[in-house]
């Protein structure tokens, strides 16, 4: 993406659980952030050319011989840098202090006394006061850099914050940035906007116009086939390419039977009457399903969709004669959950969306206007370019479709099935005034059947679980809070209106940071 210089903070990722919450701080800040794993953060700030820099927290012990590490020029660059638990030890460590391993970490709530004031705590923080953090280590500072100084401390952390003004190097052993640090937020605001000097002022219409441009460049004369799945990220990517681009834009929608209940003919509607955009509507449910047939793992049905997706759009690229580009609503989280950061398994996380490139013999390349943004900004955008509201805040729905709403084979009967208990289950959502308060709601069909009474006959019929998660960024989630006489009446109308269905059951389960699909 291209920026003005003075726009940017690089975030540089040693594999914390909760790197992505910096950035999105940052950004509520409003101040545009990226996140780059620390064995490429060289690359990512001669591209971004950040003001400032933010070291992130992370699972490994500087204390270990190949234990990650900044890249030393970066302590050299002459802009302001703040490290985060991990980021800290390894700042004062390749500074020249000390990190030692303790007996016992200090983990949770705690409580930090301000000793003195920083830059870092401008009109947020004074001496002697007490706030409420949240800790997360096992090793700790026992030396400082030189030109450092300790300005905060905690029962387990005498060093629990420090900072070299001189240089703008700050340095937190705490986690501002989730809110268990209740003011952590205001603490990044103070970093990128006091101490790195930013304005605060990026905002949707100025990525709108940014990212128009940057299309617009990459593109030229050529021609690309945009894939709609009939989610959020795809109509705002298709809307946006539209606008940069006009008719060299065709979008290619793939009916592959795996649709909630009258989807396609929604999607279809919009594209077609109301924006007018050139869409080639593809009926590929026998083909899809027939695919399906037999696979059960769930990586390898992901596999299959995503291939198949891929084979369709070079089958319709061919009719038109050819395309230049593929484009595609990659978001953020896709990128951050399908590269490995630091060897961990987050590289299969992701795996039906082509981050990172196509095959070679489709002979084009790809455009994600999107891979940038988390998935409520993509919301924002989407309002901003006029999207309708349907749209807009539909719930997300990810490519595979029912594909991994339904563990085990897939089949069109068991589709059936459950595109009408889900539909139900979104209807009274609806009705509850509860669909916006919920991130994501869906329901799954089981692979297990039960013995039921139904009236005066017994029967072997299929379990219907029920999900829904709140989230704000699409990389945490939690469970929504039903009251039993909402589970109750769904339970009851799925099980009197849908045959081949007669247990329901609600998923209690919490999810971390990472997918918050079924499978």
């Amino acid at each position: 993406m291209t920026l003005p210089l003075q726009d940017s903070i690089l975030i540089v990722d040693f594999g914390s659980q909760v790197t992505q919450l910096i950035a999105r701080r940052v950004r509520e800040a409003g101040v545009y952030s990226e996140i780059a794993p620390f064995n490429s953060a060289a690359e990512a700030f001669e591209r971004l050319k950040p003001k400032g820099i933010i070291l992130s927290g992370g699972p490994s012990s500087v204390m270990w011989e190949d234990s990650p590490r900044a890249p030393q020029h970066f302590f050299e660059a002459g802009i302001p840098i703040l490290g985060i638990c991990y980021g800290q030890q390894t700042m004062m460590q390749q500074l020249g202090g000390n990190v030692e391993g303790g007996e016992s970490g200090e983990f949770g709530r705690a409580f930090i006394e301000v000793k003195k004031t920083c830059a870092l705590f401008d009109g947020l923080w004074t001496e002697g006061e007490r706030h409420q953090v949240w800790m997360s280590h096992g090793d700790k500072v026992t030396q400082l850099a030189p030109g450092f100084e300790v300005v905060a401390v905690s029962e387990g952390a005498p060093y629990a914050v420090t900072a070299n003004e001189e240089k703008r190097f700050y340095a937190t052993q705490f986690h501002p940035e989730v809110v268990h640090t209740p003011d952590g937020a205001k603490l990044l605001a103070n970093f990128v906007r006091h101490v790195c000097g930013l304005k605060g002022d990026w905002t949707m219409a100025e990525f709108r116009a940014t990212k128009i441009a940057d299309i617009q460049a990459q593109v030229g004369e050529g021609r690309v086939i945009c894939g709609l799945s009939g989610g959020v990220d795809s109509a705002v990517a298709a809307v946006l390419i539209h606008e940069a681009i006009g008719d060299q834009l065709t979008c290619v929608f793939v009916d592959h039977g795996l649709m909630r209940l009258g989807e396609a003919e929604q999607v279809v509607s919009l594209f077609r009457e109301h924006y007018g955009i050139k869409l080639v509507h593809v009926n590929a449910e026998e083909r899809f399903l027939g695919g399906l047939a037999g696979l059960t793992d769930p990586e390898k049905k992901r596999k299959f969709i995503g291939g198949e997706f891929i084979a369709v759009f070079e089958e319709e690229a061919a009719k038109i004669g050819g395309a230049d580009f593929l484009a595609q609503g990659t978001l953020y989280p896709d990128v951050i959950e399908s590269v490995s950061f630091t060897g961990g398994p987050s590289v299969t996380i992701k795996s039906h969306h082509n981050v990172g490139g196509l095959p070679e013999r489709m002979n084009m390349k790809l455009v994600e206007p999107l891979r940038e943004l988390f998935k409520d900004e993509v919301r924002v955008l989407g309002r901003e370019l006029g999207l309708p509201e349907i749209f807009v805040g539909r719930h997300p729905f990810p490519g595979p479709g029912l594909a991994i709403r339904i563990p085990g084979e897939v089949a069109k009967d068991r589709c059936d099935i459950l595109r009408k208990a889900d539909a139900i289950y979104l209807e009274e959502i609806r009705n509850a005034g509860l669909y916006d308060a919920i991130w994501q709601a869906f329901a799954v069909l089981l692979p297990v059947r039960t013995v039921g009474v139904m009236g005066d006959h017994r029967t072997y019929d299929s379990v219907c679980a029920l999900r829904a998660v709140t989230s704000t960024d699409g990389m945490t989630a939690d469970i929504y809070p039903f009251d039993a006489a909402f589970l109750s009446r769904v339970a009851t109308r799925i099980i009197n209106e849908v045959k081949g269905i007669n247990r329901v059951v609600y998923d209690y389960t919490s999810k971390p940071p990472g997918t918050i699909e079924w499978e």
